[in-house]
């Protein structure tokens, strides 16, 4: 038996990065996957945007672990969107026990080069969209009796970082909304918990953002030790952070709920 064996998790931003190895990580652990991904380009962020053949790999990798996925192309910010697709996920696997709200964007900028645009396309995908998620998805986990919540934050979501503005005070929002939802959903058994990672091996964290990143440092050289881990890594896998989602998926967290959770190498210690 795995350890979330028979359950079906809803995740968002599941193309390519966290979100495919979220599915991944739970499918082998027994679960079938609700995936949605916006597969579209968003103007202003400094990598590759996920697409549907993206998408359609993590379905690929999914089904060769002999659980069932049903994948959309489906915008977070689209609360019609993504109604609809969990509402067809659900009605495919039967039921619901596992929100992921992992979908999420950064656009590095210094503080005054930040635009109305930057600020509603970032607060819009990496906080309204997770509102979104879980206010449209935990109803099926009323139904069910209970289940698991799990918001991806960041090191961003515990402390200051900096040419991050919108990503940290979004990022913030989400601690927000997790304690919010934790206490009102736990009558229901819902736990409701956030995971912060420091940087993640994945796209977000390469591309023409991360250059940027290092002339901003350069330039502004008494902010860059808060970029620094604890631990002598400069990145975590995905994996790492999909473990902690397993954990807090599973039973073995049964007790567990409006928990920070850090993965973050000791990030948040400075």
């Amino acid at each position: 038996m795995g350890r979330v064996e028979g359950k079906v998790a809803f995740i968002t931003g599941a193309a390519r990065g966290q979100g495919r190895s979220h599915a991944i990580r739970l499918a082998q652990e027994g679960a079938d996957i609700i995936a949605v991904d916006l597969c579209d380009t968003i103007p202003g962020i400094g990598y590759p945007s996920a697409t549907e053949e993206d998408l359609a790999q993590t379905v690929k990798e999914v089904e060769a672990l002999d659980r069932r996925i049903i994948a959309t192309k489906a915008d977070v910010r689209d609360r019609a969107a993504l109604q609809q697709a969990v509402d067809a996920g659900v009605a495919e696997l039967g039921r619901l026990d596992i929100v992921v709200a992992n979908a999420g964007i950064c656009i590095m900028k210094p503080w005054d080069e930040v635009t109305p645009e930057i600020w509603e396309e970032t607060v819009g995908t990496n906080l309204t969209g997770v509102w979104n998620t879980v206010q449209l998805a935990a109803p099926y986990l009323v139904t069910a009796g209970g289940g698991s919540i799990i918001l991806t934050s960041s090191a961003a979501g515990l402390k200051g970082l900096p040419f991050l503005t919108p990503y940290v005070a979004a990022k913030h929002g989400v601690v927000g909304l997790m304690h919010a939802f934790a206490t009102e959903l736990a009558e229901h058994h819902i736990r409701v918990n956030s995971v912060h990672p420091t940087g993640v091996d994945t796209p977000m964290a390469s591309g023409d953002g991360m250059a940027e990143m290092g002339a901003m440092l350069a330039a502004h050289p008494r902010v860059g030790a808060m970029m620094t881990n604890l631990l002598p890594v400069e990145m975590t896998q995905p994996v790492d952070i999909s473990n902690a989602v397993l954990f807090l998926a599973s039973d073995e967290a049964r007790y567990v709920t409006s928990l920070t959770m850090t993965v973050d190498a000791g990030n948040t210690q400075y």
